[in-house]
């Protein structure tokens, strides 16, 4: 089997599940359709009926009879009726059945990105993954509302169409059907030379959505930096492409229309003499060789919309693949049915002869230490010493290569994830706060914390005075960028969004990167309050931040050169007592 059409099936097999819930309300839709379609089939009998009628009185040379006319128009009135409200139930039916379907994918989407490690995130824009979930499900919701009927209603039409022809004259139907092999072989010949293009318009568009988040995302640096106009061309070139690949999907899906019509009007031209030629002859009544001109149209109709109809599920496929690929990926590897659970967590940690790399490239080697309960264990180094993939490690964002983790002797892995995860709080260099008042956000740490938790996290946390003097206080809303607060406000919001979960495993990464002289000394006070009696993890680069730790490892190229005291490091003179020395001698510059 071609590959191509594996993948078409493949795609349509992904899509399956989220349709066959919903099969009654396509079923019933389908049904409306075949109403419809027979309507349509029996209208241009009935008119032609009138014409004919008409064409006998006045060759007879008698008058018109107005009673004939008047059924011919009645029953073409209950047609009309039939044909609109079977239209009306087949949109609902169809609509709530897509739309339903559509709400399934998005979940299914949701649920596997909430499924997929890190390092999937690590190595995907943003943009490209919103533009799958959004973009991509809007065209596949369109192809589908109009794209399914119109399939079904068009292969029914023709048939009809062909059936009613047949019933007026089989030398003039075979001459019609010749329109239905030339408009295949057209759309044919189009369709495979568009379809790369689609598949490059959907590629591009997922290109252009990740570029803009990344913009956006970095919109005061590109000001800072004087980088407008390098980043009105970066974003011009990738529109330039999308509208190249657009254009030449569009353009040439959209030839199918004109080339079928220029077919159609070849055709009809031949019959209209031919028929001309029975209908002298007697062999067919006038109102006949109406019907049948309208029959043609009635399988032109169809054969012209596989332009639109082309276009739609080309970029339909090309989004069903992009969603298939999604839902494809590899998932977090499955927790263990018989998964340990820890009843009471001391807060021990032991890294036993830990080795990871991103790829081919060896971070951590062989990293072994161990971390008693309770103990505040700060992590320096240069950058790309190996400091958060640690702590990425500890929490299972990632899987070691070899060796092992262990919390109170358990090894991490033996343990479910979110029991697992549920053992930390963690506060990152890059702040997040959501849209919301400052008492969601804080309480987000724990959803079920009353409000005089709240307020205490954050006097741990030394910003419940700044809280106060805000408009609204605590009720005050942030908005979706957080930046009507300053960098180091939200940063001491996420500590205390951090405090108020309670963990047994505190982990903070470059937290006090965002805060200045003041604030500092401030949040040392309140780190050394809430710190008491766990275990907890300082990634710093200001060195200021860790003196009072129980443990200082100090990491270079992924192994650990030096570990003991402030005091103990100082007095060896190396690694740590240069970055030290370095970092006292620039603030005294």
């Amino acid at each position: 089997m071609n590959k191509k059409i594996k993948h078409k099936l493949s795609a349509l097999r992904m899509l399956m599940p989220y349709i066959l819930p919903y099969k009654w309300a396509y079923l019933s839709a389908v049904f409306m359709v075949a109403i419809t379609c027979v309507v349509l089939a029996i209208m241009p009998s009935v008119e032609g009926g009138i014409t004919s009628a008409l064409a006998e009185d006045v060759m007879a040379q008698r008058a018109i009879r107005f009673d004939v006319v008047l059924k011919f128009l009645g029953v073409l009135v209950i047609l009309y009726i039939v044909k609109t409200l079977a239209q009306v139930i087949e949109i609902f039916f169809l609509t709530n059945a897509i739309q339903n379907a559509m709400y399934d994918l998005r979940s299914a989407l949701q649920n596997k990105i909430r499924r997929l490690p890190i390092r999937y995130f690590d190595t995907h824009q943003y943009g490209d993954i919103l533009s799958v979930i959004t973009n991509d499900v809007d065209t596949l919701s369109n192809a589908l509302q109009q794209s399914f009927i119109n399939i079904i209603a068009g292969i029914l039409q023709v048939i009809l169409a062909v059936y009613m022809m047949l019933q007026i004259n089989n030398w003039m139907t075979l001459i019609a059907l010749t329109l239905i092999p030339l408009a295949l072989i057209i759309t044919k010949m189009i369709v495979k030379r568009s379809q790369k293009k689609f598949d490059a318009q959907q590629k591009t568009l997922g290109k252009l959505n990740g570029t803009i988040t990344e913009m956006y995302g970095g919109f005061h640096e590109i000001l800072l930096f004087n980088r407008q106009k390098q980043a009105v061309k970066e974003f011009g070139e990738i529109n330039a492409q999308l509208q190249k690949n657009a254009f030449q999907a569009q353009f040439m899906s959209s030839l199918i229309s004109p080339l079928i019509s220029l077919c159609t009007y070849l055709v009809i031209g031949s019959l209209a003499l031919v028929g001309s030629l029975f209908a002298l002859s007697g062999k067919i009544l006038v109102g006949q060789l109406q019907a049948f001109i309208r029959y043609i149209w009635q399988i032109n109709d169809p054969l012209s919309q596989v332009s639109n109809l082309s276009s739609q599920l080309q970029s339909a496929f090309s989004a069903m693949h992009r969603i298939s690929d999604l839902l494809s990926e590899k998932e977090e590897i499955n927790d263990k049915q018989n998964a340990e659970i820890l009843s009471e967590i001391q807060g021990n940690v032991t890294f036993e002869h830990v080795s990871f790399g991103y790829g081919e490239q060896e971070i951590i080697h062989d990293f072994n230490v161990h971390v008693k309960a309770g103990q505040m264990v700060a992590i320096v180094g240069p950058t790309g010493a190996g400091k958060t993939t640690l702590i990425n490690l500890l929490e299972r964002f990632y899987d070691v290569d070899a060796g092992c983790i262990r919390i109170d002797g358990v090894d991490i892995r033996d343990l479910k994830r979110d029991d697992l995860r549920d053992i930390f709080a963690m506060v990152l260099q890059d702040t997040w706060l959501f849209h919301g008042t400052i008492y969601d956000n804080i309480r987000y740490g724990r959803l079920d914390a009353r409000n005089d938790e709240v307020i205490d996290a954050a006097k741990r946390a030394n910003i419940h005075h700044f809280i106060r003097t805000l408009p609204d206080g605590y009720n005050m809303v942030l908005n979706e960028e957080g930046n009507n607060i300053s960098q180091g406000e939200k940063q001491l919001m996420t500590i205390a969004r951090a405090f108020l979960k309670n963990p047994k495993i505190l982990i903070l990464d470059e937290a006090t990167s965002s805060v200045d002289t003041r604030l500092e000394k401030m949040l040392q006070e309140a780190m050394h309050n809430v710190m008491q009696g766990r275990t907890s993890f300082v990634i710093a680069h200001r060195l200021s931040t860790i003196k009072n730790a129980d443990l200082i490892l100090v990491l270079q190229n992924g192994n650990v050169v030096e570990q003991g005291t402030h005091e103990e490091l100082l007095k060896k003179k190396g690694v740590y007592e240069a970055l030290y020395e370095s970092q006292f001698a620039y603030r005294n510059a």
